[in-house]
């Protein structure tokens, strides 16, 4: 029997553990493999439930971190808001994990990008000159999302992350970014925790990384390790 521990998947913002990691041949190398899953809808996203007011949306690290209780320490994989929810769970909960990969994320870890832009195009139309609004909205529609319920989870409140909150975390720490990916760099993250590096993807953008063969098998490999 594979002692190794379950690994969790936190999906991206808009998405959702079927689009995210099923879609994409996650699930299924990860099986290959022999690993348990352990696949995420963040609430708001998949078929999670869908409120609309963003108070609802302050449990969403604490979901995920319910979905883990009674497993011990597990591997986990997020991408974008997923990465995002797994460095505050790793915050809170610096025992849970025994390895974390984070794609697509970076400098806004620290620095958070205000999500106004991609609020209003969820919410009216977006700016045609907006990619990234344009992306999301569409993103939203194709996957069936419910539009309002996601600009609830943007306005949800969160204090920004501290070097010394990233400090509490011990455990190797791996982040893949695209070099065409507007959330990096990611070197000020990896600056701060205990034990990471950083993979760059050359050519790759925001979306197409979870995608990307390379990062596949360098996110892959680390969690075999």
């Amino acid at each position: 029997m594979d002692a190794r521990p379950p690994v969790a998947l936190v999906h991206g913002f808009a998405s959702s553990a079927e689009h995210n990691w099923a879609a994409t041949g996650w699930l299924d190398l990860l099986a290959e493999a022999g690993r348990e899953v352990i696949a995420v809808d963040m609430l708001g996203h998949g078929r999670a439930p869908r409120p609309t007011n963003p108070d609802a949306y302050q449990s969403v690290e604490s979901d995920v971190g319910e979905a883990l209780r009674g497993r011990g320490r597990v591997d986990a994989i997020g991408f974008s808001a997923g990465a995002g929810v797994l460095l505050r769970l790793a915050v809170a909960r610096p025992g849970q994990f025994r390895r974390l990969a984070l794609l697509g994320i970076g400098s806004g870890a620290l620095d958070p990008p205000s999500p106004a832009a991609i609020i209003t195009a969820l919410e009216g139309e977006p700016d045609p000159e907006d990619t990234q609004g344009v992306v999301f909205r569409r993103l939203a529609d194709g996957l069936g999302n419910d539009r309002a319920a996601l600009a609830a989870f943007l306005r949800r409140r969160q204090a920004p992350l501290t070097t010394a909150d990233l400090a509490r975390i011990t455990c190797p720490v791996l982040v893949v970014l695209g070099d065409k990916d507007p959330a990096g760099p990611g070197d000020a993250l990896v600056a701060t925790l205990e034990d990471a590096r950083l993979v760059t993807l050359p050519g790759v953008d925001h979306f197409g990384t979870p995608s990307d063969v390379r990062c596949l098998q360098v996110v892959l490999g680390f969690v075999g390790e």
